[in-house]
């Protein structure tokens, strides 16, 4: 699918309007249930990242379908205290009580149900802990990561940015994420990321600020 790439400092009238009729798209076709979870290249062998599992239905969704071995990265430990209970006679899928970020830091997160954010104020706030991206791959020995799933509500940019920066997009091959748009500047970061990304992915799928995918080019 050929879409555009918008780029906005904060959504204007024109933007906002986009991302409506995105995502009344994404309801239209069905996204949740194809476009996020039609990976047709995964098998028993892939390692999937679920970078900000929330409840892990997503992770049980992709496990039920290929019964890979997935990560699952979580902050809020209410959520991945949750979440290990859920899988915890399945061997396959391990679970991460931290986010991953550009750096290894302990940080404040407001918790929000599916919308818990380093980036926005709220009544609750606790402790969380951040671990490089880099550092992480690194001592896991993990070489390839055959998707990896970011909705991390506004830490997206930083961490794209950590792994472009780093040169260790081309050791992903789906990135599948979800750019927020109440982050300053969102529009021009989230720009020069899809520009950098294009130097060695393709989108597949994309709505503005809802979702959209990017898979390696095959070399030819």
């Amino acid at each position: 699918m050929k879409s555009s790439v918008w780029i906005t400092k904060f959504l204007g009238n024109k933007e906002k309007k986009e991302r409506e009729k995105a995502i009344r798209r994404w309801y239209i076709d069905r996204g949740d249930e194809t476009h996020r979870l039609f990976y047709p290249g995964i098998n028993q062998n892939s390692i999937v990242f679920d970078v900000g599992g929330y409840y892990g239905q997503w992770t049980s969704d992709i496990y039920s379908i290929y019964r890979c071995k997935i990560h699952i990265f979580e902050p809020v430990t209410y959520f991945a205290d949750n979440i290990e209970k859920r899988f915890a006679l399945n061997p396959d899928i391990h679970v991460h009580k931290f986010g991953l970020s550009s750096e290894s830091k302990k940080s404040k997160i407001t918790v929000d149900r599916d919308s818990s954010s380093f980036f926005l104020q709220g009544p609750e706030q606790i402790d969380a802990t951040l671990v490089c991206f880099s550092e992480f791959i690194s001592a896991e020995n993990i070489d390839f990561i055959d998707l990896m799933k970011i909705n991390i509500e506004g830490a997206e940019y930083d961490l794209l940015e950590h792994i472009l920066n780093r040169d260790l997009a081309g050791r992903i091959n789906n990135i599948q994420v979800q750019f927020h748009n109440f982050i300053e500047n969102c529009g021009e970061r989230m720009f020069a990321i899809q520009k950098k990304l294009g130097e060695t992915h393709q989108l597949t799928y994309q709505y503005l600020y809802v979702w959209e995918n990017w898979e390696k080019k095959t070399k030819k």
